[in-house]
């Protein structure tokens, strides 16, 4: 931290308070260590490959990229990790991923497209010179061996550095690749993997991805016109996916297909091989049905083992498929009006309890992050265990997560009396966070209202005098998979400092956002404008009605990416709600959005264009009587900057004035801190300017 810091500044130079915090934790088999990725303080973006030994409670360095680089530019990436970063919303530096093999003794881990191997015991870290450039190595589980992705192939790497290919394409194939996950896998799907090891360490499982048949964008670089646009298979709503297979591969090169109908299962959601045997969770393109099938490896043939269907969807669940200890399938499916965790086919959780994912497996105990479902705020850690039933493991407030290996269990912990997360063994060590203290201290009121009891946080100024009239600024996310309204001080951090400028901030979780049943989730099929924005608006009169301070008469909404969505869905729909609004990277025409996500909510605009058409904002631009500003990066390939660009072009062509703000090389995430801070700063001026009109 400077003398100079502003909150805006420490912001964008911290990566929103995240750097120097512990993550992508790993808890060894047998419980004794626990590999993770931190920095060495709160505003270093290079984060270290550490180990701790739990029964001592000592932190060894493992790997530090500036030494094993030696100086050499960590930022030279191969695209397929600048894309895999982007996916996994990645800013940092350094090691951000790892894989370790069966026991946790060994961890392996690309540095500027170069492949890295390191010792969890001896905690030391060495280069393997291999043929490159290197993406998403993975040790076998016996740890002999490293597989990794080399461009459009799959690799074997021998620990004395030789290399091999065991699976790639010739010239003729310039649109198949072997071993990375397909675009709609990654972004929606959370399978941000290719290929997966048996447990001898003698086969592979790999996917062969052909996106002949995915239509091509060009993701151009304006401010440098001479620079090539980057061509982008994206699989838009209603168009073709990626065609994926998947196949057995030995080491000596020799593969067999594994087959299922994948005319019905278009989706190859997640796969896995263990002890168990070899499993793929597949779903049909209307996500209406999910299927567990198990695999012969050595023929290809698959038979089911567990089905879920819905007449709306059926949602993924991470950590399944898995296995208690005598072989019974755990998987979660909404049965009974909440998602519930489901033991050989059977629900065995309360419908009053939502699991959010199961995060391992202890024997014959599941361990799952769950939550009550009258109150998705909170988040805990629990087990499920045949005798005894769901048993809590956290009790405090606040939002828990957990990782799981032998009998130890890390739990990370946020709540809202803390400046930073908290990451220990549970019931040992405490982990240490060098996150930095923010310069903001959320004031922060959790409030559930009206008949649909929102959960909404209310955040005033400080020292606020009691007969002031605060403009009011509404900054939601408001849509699927994502919650803004938690029990965690780090989630009000940028909405504290706009209301610190004079503003009273209200954030709702309406229908749609996670963790409150069934209904609640689903309650936004063929209509992602209606529901979210009518929960807005009921939770900003309700607050209103017990808060006189707050000015009706000066109504902002500001968001990003579904939150600009309904930022600008909000100030063309209800100008006489909302008076200014900040859109974001904001999907305006659904149409141009990816199928696994969109099909879900809206389903197949070739056969139902409707949904599309009432939740499009293009037909919207006549209605446009307040100011708004888009903000959106060019380089965005999730949500493309064509969003923006129609919809200004529509507005023009309407003859309403309106402000784009391009940001010349951007993508989704906005990593760059220069513009991380300015683009806080801007927003607070057009709101002051907009809201003073």
């Amino acid at each position: 931290m400077t003398d100079a810091d502003t909150f805006p500044r420490q912001y964008a130079r911290t990566q929103r308070l995240t750097l120097g915090e512990p993550r992508t934790l790993t808890v060894s088999a047998d419980g004794r260590r626990v590999a993770f990725v931190r920095s060495r303080g709160g505003s270093d973006p290079v984060n270290c490959l550490w180990v701790l030994d739990v029964l001592t409670g000592a932190e060894q360095l493992v790997a530090d990229p500036l030494v094993l680089l030696a100086g050499d530019d960590m930022d030279d990436l191969p695209p397929a990790e600048r894309a895999r970063r982007e996916r996994a919303r990645e800013g940092a530096g350094g090691v951000v991923a790892y894989a370790t093999d069966g026991r946790g003794m060994v961890a392996a881990f690309a540095l500027a497209g170069r492949l890295f191997v390191a010792g969890l015991v001896s905690a030391t870290a060495r280069e393997l010179e291999v043929t490159g450039p290197v993406f998403d190595p993975r040790p076998d589980p016996q740890a002999r061996r490293v597989a990794y992705v080399c461009g459009r192939s799959l690799r074997i790497a021998e620990l004395d550095g030789s290399s091999r290919e065991l699976a790639g394409t010739g010239l003729n194939e310039p649109t198949v690749s072997w071993g990375s996950a397909e675009f709609v896998a990654a972004e929606e799907m959370n399978r941000g993997r290719g290929y997966w090891w048996s447990p001898d360490g003698e086969r592979l499982a790999v996917t062969r991805v052909d996106v002949d048949g995915v239509q091509e964008w060009h993701i151009a670089d304006p401010a440098n016109p001479a620079t090539v646009p980057a061509v982008h298979r994206y699989p838009a709503a209603g168009t073709p996916n990626a065609q994926v297979h998947l196949f057995v591969i030995d080491l000596a090169g020799h593969q067999r297909e594994v087959t299922w109908d994948r005319v019905r299962f278009e989706y190859l959601a997640n796969v896995a091989w263990s002890s168990h045997g070899l499993h793929l969770v597949l779903q049909t393109r209307d996500q209406g049905e999910l299927v567990v099938m198990k695999a012969d490896p050595d023929d290809g043939t698959t038979a089911e083992v567990f089905v879920d269907r819905d007449q709306v969807w059926v949602e993924l669940v991470g950590g399944t498929p898995n296995w208690l200890d005598d072989g019974r399938l755990v998987m979660a499916a909404d049965w009974g009006g909440a998602r519930r965790l489901v033991v050989a086919g059977l629900p065995v959780t309360p419908p009053d309890v939502q699991i959010r994912a199961v995060l391992g497996v202890q024997g014959t105990d599941v361990i799952v992050a769950c939550n009550p479902v009258a109150d998705a705020t909170v988040q805990h850690v629990a087990v499920w265990n045949e005798e005894r039933g769901l048993e809590l493991l956290t009790r405090e407030s606040g939002v828990h997560t957990a990782w799981v290996g032998g009998s130890t269990i890390v739990v990370r912990r946020v709540h809202l009396g803390a400046e930073r997360a908290s990451i220990s063994v549970l019931g040992g060590t405490e982990i240490a966070n060098h996150a930095e203290t923010p310069l903001v201290h959320p004031n922060v009121t959790l409030l559930r209202l009206g008949p649909r009891r929102l959960a909404t946080a209310l955040l005033l100024p400080h020292d606020a005098p009691a007969d002031a009239r605060l403009p009011v600024l509404l900054d939601p996310y408001g849509g699927p998979h994502a919650q803004r309204v938690v029990a965690s001080r780090a989630a009000y951090l940028s909405s504290q400092w706009f209301a610190d400028q004079g503003y009273a901030v209200v954030v709702t979780d309406g229908r749609g956002t996670p963790g409150r049943g069934s209904e609640w989730e689903r309650s936004v099929r063929f209509d992602l404008a209606g529901p979210v924005l009518e929960d807005q608006i009921d939770a900003l009169h309700a607050v209103a009605a017990d808060h006189p301070q707050l000015d009706l008469g000066r109504v902002a909404i500001r968001g990003w990416s579904f939150g600009g969505y309904l930022a600008a869905l909000a100030v063309l729909r209800r100008p006489d709600v909302f008076h200014a609004a900040i859109a974001g990277a904001p999907v305006t025409e659904w149409r141009l959005y990816d199928t696994h996500y969109t099909e879900r909510y809206l389903g197949n605009p070739s056969r139902n264009p409707a949904p599309y058409d009432r939740a499009s904002l293009l037909s919207d631009a006549a209605r446009l009587e307040r100011p708004l500003l888009m903000v959106h990066g060019l380089a965005d390939d999730n949500v493309v900057a064509a969003h923006t660009l129609q919809l200004s072009s529509a507005l023009l062509a309407a003859g309403r004035p309106h402000q784009v703000l391009p940001l010349s090389g951007v993508t989704h995430m906005t990593p760059q801190e220069v513009v991380a801070e300015n683009l806080l700063l801007l927003q607070l001026a057009f709101l002051a300017d907009a809201l003073a009109r």
